[in-house]
């Protein structure tokens, strides 16, 4: 009997060293899933895709679509900054835009070069008027964004007459189709853009200090930091990114309009949120925000390969947003 009994209670132990080993096992694969939640996502729409579509992963369609996030990724870049400190941008859209008219206008009468130039220089003088409103004047920086969202669509169409204008520079226009190695330019400015914000954020202490605002400025400010000079920094950047986005759109269609990138604001949220960034600061990278930007991008290009009206891109859209967030409440619980 005392064998029996023995033998018994060796069973139950290995079976609950089974039932925890299996139990640890699954907690391993559960945090993995959470943490390169963005990569994996990523990886399911391509393989997803693929078996949906024989389209899809031709090297035509491939470079087509990267070609189209181009602008959006270079944008996307600029907001990833912005939310890092805890901020948001709703004027991307509009600034983009008034970059695609501003500079066909200025080729109208000026060389590619000095057109180059004010059209920065409008983006970065833009950006900087949200940046002080949001630093120096401490206005939220979703009232300031949208004030600036506003003047900046509306100056895109007193600019234009409320019509697309003709862009007459056969290099810009070269620039928008041409491709190196056959891969297109815009594609490839889109990941120098990339890199060099992957370096900023993660080897600078520009990058360092951004991160570090948004997870607790009043720390940053304590340490003798002076925090508004990097909201303004940030802000005054994406003008700059936006106009370079507005400009690439111009390059590839030849016009410039000022209804172009609607909607691209809600666009590059989407995407940095979809990439792992949170919306309260301090967390976030380039890599995801990419990622992010390639998964909204695939999910329109999917469904118009299958021939799927816009409507449901937009529900489908949206819920990838829910989970994303719902996916950082995890994992902020699981790091507390």
């Amino acid at each position: 009997m005392l064998s029996e009994a023995r033998t018994a209670t060796l069973a139950d132990n290995e079976r609950r060293e089974e039932s925890g080993s299996l139990k640890r096992y699954l907690k391993r694969i559960f945090g993995f899933l959470l943490r390169y939640n963005t990569i994996v996502v990523f990886i399911v729409m391509v393989v997803v895709s693929t078996a949906l579509s024989d389209v899809f992963l031709t090297q035509r369609n491939i470079l087509n679509l990267l070609r189209q996030l181009s602008g959006l990724s270079i944008v996307c870049m600029g907001m990833l900054m912005i939310i890092l400190t805890g901020g948001i941008d709703l004027s991307v859209g509009s600034l983009a835009a008034l970059g695609s008219v501003l500079i066909a206008f200025f080729l109208q009468d000026t060389n590619l070069l000095f057109a180059l130039l004010l059209t920065f220089g409008a983006g970065i003088l833009l950006g900087s008027a949200s940046g002080l409103l949001v630093s120096v004047w401490k206005m939220a920086p979703f009232v300031a964004t949208l004030a600036m969202m506003t003047v900046a669509r509306g100056l895109s169409f007193v600019v234009s007459k409320g019509a697309p204008i003709t862009a007459n520079d056969q290099i810009l226009f070269d620039f928008g189709t041409g491709n190196w190695l056959g891969i297109p330019y815009p594609v490839l400015l889109m990941f120098a853009v990339f890199l060099i914000i992957l370096l900023v954020l993660r080897f600078t202490a520009f990058g360092r200090i951004i991160t570090a605002i948004g997870s607790n400025e009043s720390a940053v400010r304590l340490a003798g930091i002076r925090v508004g000079y990097y909201k303004f920094a940030v802000y005054a950047i994406t003008g700059f990114l936006c106009m370079l986005g507005g400009i690439i759109s111009t390059s590839r269609t030849g016009v410039g309009s000022p209804i172009v990138a609607s909607g691209m604001e809600l666009d590059a949220i989407a995407a940095v949120v979809i990439g792992g960034a949170s919306l309260n600061g301090g967390r976030g990278s380039a890599i995801n925000t990419l990622l992010g930007v390639f998964i909204l991008g695939m999910i329109g290009n999917i469904m118009n390969l299958l021939n799927v009206p816009s409507y449901p891109q937009q529900i489908l859209q949206g819920i990838i947003i829910v989970i994303a967030v719902l996916i950082q409440g995890v994992q902020i619980n699981r790091s507390n």
